[in-house]
């Protein structure tokens, strides 16, 4: 996992989802797209989950956080796919 200073371009909102993890057998999620600070909207964007108490919290556009990133990836009928999960999201 790596901390990054962001910004944030957008949030989607929060929904329940199945986990096996869970006693109440569901958790939070959401989606949040990160850029990277720098001078034009072309730098470097992360589209990561966010999940349980952390889903339920809300940032804006243009907000400035540190973010801890975990990077992984999964296979699924045969394809990989990338993950980016937000695991921790603080404002400064």
């Amino acid at each position: 996992m790596e901390a990054r200073l962001l910004k944030v371009v957008r949030q989607g909102e929060a929904f329940s989802v199945q986990s096996s993890k869970q006693e109440s057998g569901q958790i939070k999620k959401c989606t949040i797209v990160l850029r990277e600070l720098g001078g034009s909207k072309f730098e470097n964007e992360y589209v990561c989950t966010m999940l349980g108490n952390l889903a339920g919290c809300r940032f804006y556009e243009g907000d400035v956080v540190i973010a801890t990133l975990r990077f992984s990836t999964h296979e699924y009928q045969g394809q990989t796919f990338q993950e980016v999960l937000a695991t921790d999201i603080v404002k400064i």
